[in-house]
């Protein structure tokens, strides 16, 4: 190992290396978490091509966007690696990792997770050398970092890429907005009648989501301060935003699927604050330069909440116990600890969240 950088030991450098392929296929907010792991292998190897293998969206959202990704490619849906999309032709893995190992990668880092299916996914690629994480039940790498759950994402990627002789440059995500999504949300949205600010009431894990009368309290409560106030979800999510609109009891603006993800990226920008459930817009948000309100499971703060506090204010809860049967939902990361991390109970682990502390806070940041 090389001497220690301020995130702690920092590998060899791999010797010429002209292409890099990056895993990492999953959700919003877990490529957010990346970024600064893919700044740290742009500043170390400036002139290798970063090849991003990941969904249909990576490739939608990548086009014409400056930053460290160089070309997106689509990986097929396979288990533990990504679900099909609509209208998707039918996966061929095999046929995938043929045309990749085609491209003689150099290097090629798993950023996917623990690594159990993501690591011979990687390894077939036929990198020169490969790295990347690695829980229990996963086949090693060439170089490799045990995956441990409760840790940050940015820094578990960023020690991960630390693994090839790429330390971190910064600790902050940060997304560009260009002038294509800039026109996009002008259009949909129109000139802001004063200063604006979005409520994102959705997530995918319904464990994660804060009631929508909540968000309605809160959206009352800012437009009563003379903001307005948009409500954002995508399609899946009509009938909790239309919950929060209806509890709202004032003039909001429903947003549902009418703006693309750079679309959206544009109209985070424009606003003063941003509140949301721990949910991909959320970290869009913060890496678009938006002030956050976000509502956390004290588990999900660990993992994945921003550490800064000058334009961030995380909410957490601290339920440990199923609010339906009070099993203790720990002890899938702590297994000799009494309980079961098995319950199949998915009622909401933030409601216990006060909507005067998010008030507070956003009118803190809004204040600022």
């Amino acid at each position: 190992m090389a001497a220690p950088s301020v995130l702690g030991p920092v590998g060899e450098r791999v010797p010429e290396v002209a292409r890099i392929a990056v895993l990492r296929a999953n959700a919003l907010g877990d490529f957010i978490f990346i970024l600064p792991a893919l700044e740290a292998l742009r500043a170390a190897y400036p002139d290798a091509e970063i090849v991003l293998l990941g969904a249909p969206w990576h490739a939608k959202l990548w086009r014409d966007r400056p930053g460290p990704v160089d070309r997106v490619l689509v990986i097929p849906p396979a288990p533990g690696i990504r679900d099909p999309v609509p209208d998707e032709p039918p996966a061929d893995l095999a046929g995938f990792l043929a045309a990749a190992r085609a491209e003689r990668f150099d290097l090629a880092l798993q950023l996917h997770g623990g690594g159990a299916n993501s690591n011979p996914i990687v390894a077939a690629l036929g990198a020169r050398v490969t790295a990347g994480l690695r829980a229990e039940d996963a086949p090693p790498l060439d170089r490799w970092l045990r995956y441990v759950y409760y840790q940050h994402e940015v820094i578990r990627y960023l020690e991960a890429v630390a693994l090839v002789g790429a330390p971190a440059t910064t600790i902050t995500p940060a997304l560009p907005v260009i002038d294509a999504d800039r026109v996009e949300a002008r259009k949909v949205l129109g000139e802001p009648t004063g200063r604006r600010v979005a409520l994102h009431p959705g997530a995918t894990d319904t464990r994660r989501r804060w009631p929508p009368e909540r968000f309605g309290e809160v959206a009352r409560a800012l437009a009563g301060d003379g903001y307005e106030v948009l409500v954002t979800g995508t399609p899946a999510e009509q009938e909790t935003v239309a919950e929060v609109v209806a509890a709202a009891g004032v003039p909001v603006r429903p947003q549902v699927g009418t703006l693309s993800l750079g679309g959206l990226a544009a109209c985070f920008e424009g606003c003063s604050v941003v509140i949301s459930n721990d949910t991909g817009p959320l970290h869009l948000a913060a890496a678009v330069g938006a002030p956050t309100v976000g509502v956390y499971w004290v588990g999900n703060l660990i993992n994945g909440a921003s550490p800064l506090r000058a334009r961030h204010r995380p909410i957490a809860s601290w339920t440990t116990h199923c609010p339906v049967c009070g099993v203790d939902c720990t002890p899938g990361i702590y297994p000799h600890r009494p309980g079961s991390g098995d319950c199949p109970h998915r009622d909401s682990f933030v409601a216990d969240v006060p909507v005067i502390e998010v008030v507070e806070a956003a009118r803190e940041l809004l204040a600022e």
